[in-house]
């Protein structure tokens, strides 16, 4: 069985060992979250090298996602470790440094009492407390506590509706992508996304510096909803933050956000990860509920390429049993998918070369009951296309481009193996049939689909379908 469906695992530390990394490789495994909010350079590295090590070990694809912090707005700390919060108090934010207490607190945005107007709400600890802005006068933010409740320091602020001039990347998130480039991960996550521009930005600096980084556009704020189409064209994929989503618009609305970000990015080829509280429970359980079985099913049925685990292997207690039990519940939906009906739903009107031969590599596979769909890839143009079509087959996507190799870990359905330099049709097919079997995909009186782009080695010029038994 061949799990479609990616899992995206952050490393912290319950799971920045090689057992524990080697274990969640097995169970599932493709990608690792860095998340940049937290931790220091020498610590994210030792992550970085324990990863591509266990990836050798099992030839398997591992890429690395460095998350980068972004322009998170927080409170100070207090002058105790949690204060309560109490309802229909003045509570005031302040702009000028000082050590909070049941009154008042330090917020980190200088701008902020120029920017928010009376009467915006205002969330603090990801909308557990909430803030009715009642008078602004200085450096001071005056609010009625509408929801109170305890509160530590350092404790995230969101401002639902309003829209801030504060950008998406920091002078931190800049330094953190030159240590991204220079130890060569395969995915930057942008977070606060406001726009197309935010991740244009970003672009920027990694081809200034000749990398290959492909860049993960986070929806986590209204403007980004505002913007999703062409937050979508500039990113190479998308990531649903439904954590800090959730407090900047009605939670009511996730779930269809969720949906119609899933299709949006489906129909464009770009691969979609759902994120936040997927497997909570599994922080200290060793079983999930049944709402989060639902939600991991669920989103495999929406069209979600990838799903994401967050607290569950940095700080849970069962890092590895987490990983399975996501596997297992996505392959099993994976088995009850209509395959046939997705490919019809995803038929575009007008399609180019590329796009007609992916749309005709699937569409046979699917009609001669091929075991496998074989693509040949330099840039790994030619196994995404592929996948936006969602086979039923896996594709064993053949690459002598070691960066497609971990870069195509997130697609879905996709089984990267490298292998030498395409030369010449009848070597292609020979060895396609051999990587076949060799990799369990399909045996003796099997059919299987191969595709590339004649001349090989070109990037993007996919116009080759042929179908062959072994």
């Amino acid at each position: 069985m061949f799990k479609k469906t990616k899992i995206v695992a952050t490393i912290g530390p319950v799971s920045e060992n090689q057992k524990t990394m080697e274990k969640m490789i097995k169970a599932g495994m493709n990608v690792i979250r860095l998340n940049f909010s937290h931790g220091n350079y020498g610590e994210h590295l030792k992550r970085i090298k324990l990863a591509r090590e266990a990836g050798k070990k099992f030839e398997k694809p591992i890429a690395v996602l460095q998350d980068l912090c972004g322009p998170k707005i927080r409170i100070g700390d207090f002058y105790k470790e949690s204060i309560v919060l109490k309802e229909g108090q003045i509570f005031t934010l302040t702009t000028k440094k000082c050590v909070g207490n049941e009154k008042k607190v330090f917020i980190n945005y200088n701008r902020l009492p120029k920017e928010i107007k009376k009467g915006a709400k205002i969330m603090l600890n990801d909308g557990k407390n909430e803030l009715l802005t009642e008078k602004i006068s200085g450096n001071d933010i005056h609010c009625r506590i509408i929801i109170g409740g305890e509160i530590k320091g350092r404790r995230g602020v969101n401002f639902p509706g309003a829209s801030l001039s504060i950008g998406s990347l920091t002078t931190k998130d800049k330094k953190d992508a030159l240590f991204g480039i220079k130890h060569k991960v395969d995915f930057m996550a942008i977070s606060f996304v406001k726009s197309a521009k935010d991740i244009l930005e970003l672009k920027n600096i990694i081809k200034k510096h000749n990398a290959n980084i492909k860049i993960i556009a986070k929806i986590e704020i209204q403007d980004a909803i505002k913007n999703i189409d062409g937050i979508i064209e500039a990113a190479d994929a998308v990531l649903v933050a439904r954590g800090d989503l959730a407090v900047e618009v009605p939670m009511e609305q996730v779930p269809i956000l969720q949906k119609m970000i899933i299709k949006k990015s489906n129909a464009t080829g770009k691969p979609v990860i759902i994120a936040t509280q997927m497997l909570e429970s599994m922080i200290r359980n060793s079983l999930p509920t049944r709402a989060e079985v639902n939600d991991i099913a669920n989103a495999v049925l929406d069209g979600a390429d990838a799903v994401m685990l967050s607290e569950e292997t940095t700080l849970g207690r069962y890092p590895v049993k987490a990983v399975e039990t996501m596997a297992r519940i996505v392959g099993y939906t994976e088995k009850k998918l209509n395959y046939e009906e997705i490919l019809n739903r995803h038929r575009l009107k007008e399609k180019n070369v590329a796009d007609s031969i992916s749309f005709a590599v699937v569409n046979v596979a699917h009609n001669i009951g091929a075991k496998a769909i074989v693509a040949l890839t330099e840039s790994g143009f030619t196994s995404k296309m592929i996948s936006r079509y969602r086979p039923q087959q896996p594709i064993l996507a053949l690459t002598s481009n070691r960066k497609t190799f971990s870069q195509l870990a997130l697609n879905f359905g996709c089984h990267p193996r490298l292998m030498k330099k395409f030369d010449g049709l009848s070597s292609v097919i020979s060895e396609a049939k051999k990587l076949s079997v060799k990799y369990k995909m399909a045996g003796k009186g099997d059919k299987i689909v191969i595709t590339a782009g004649i001349p090989f080695g070109k990037s993007g010029g996919t116009n080759l379908l042929i179908a062959q038994t072994i």
